[in-house]
């Protein structure tokens, strides 16, 4: 009696694990459904995503690209095989996705973050290492942010490397957070 008990139970609770893995997806497929055609405008910190600039993603280190601070930009990529960074990303991509590394500047220390529309591999690089993350997670919604990433840096040149992106634009940009 006891076994049965516990196979119903362990099936009761596949079941819960299903239902709810069931109704994510509806919740996500149903925002992606009703957001407007036009993206809303992001919140404050991020409201230099709502006026994207060109910019070309650099190979390597030395042809990093500037990334002004709190300015989006819409990137174009490189395919992964051409580009050298200066840390491995833990995702790198495979050989049909793209990435590229960017430089940017910090004059005052505190916690900066990186927004992208994409679910891309994002490192913030310091010398040869890079640093880990303080924080993570999706963007607001209906933004077109798809992902942040935030990192407590010190004043110093960083680079922001991007890996394993499915295409060759995406939008981006680095902002420094309210305290």
């Amino acid at each position: 009696m006891c076994d049965i008990k516990a196979q119903l139970s362990k099936g009761s609770l596949v079941l819960v694990l299903i239902a709810l893995a069931a109704m994510q997806t509806m919740a996500t497929t149903q925002a992606a459904e009703t957001c407007p055609v036009a993206p809303l405008a992001p919140p404050a910190e991020l409201v230099g995503w709502s006026q994207m600039a060109p910019i070309t993603a650099g190979s390597d280190a030395e042809a990093a690209i500037a990334l002004p601070i709190g300015l989006g930009a819409v990137a174009t990529l490189l395919p992964t095989p051409a580009i050298r960074y200066a840390f491995r990303p833990e995702k790198p991509g495979g050989s049909v996705s793209h990435g590229g590394i960017f430089a940017f500047s910090v004059e005052a220390a505190g916690r900066y973050r990186v927004a992208i529309g994409s679910a891309a591999w994002v490192d913030v690089v310091l010398g040869t290492d890079a640093l880990t993350s303080v924080a993570h997670g999706a963007g607001p919604v209906c933004t077109g942010i798809r992902k942040m990433v935030d990192f407590d840096l010190q004043p110093g040149r960083y680079l922001l490397q991007i890996a394993g992106n499915g295409t060759v634009q995406l939008p981006l940009m680095v902002t420094k957070l309210p305290k």
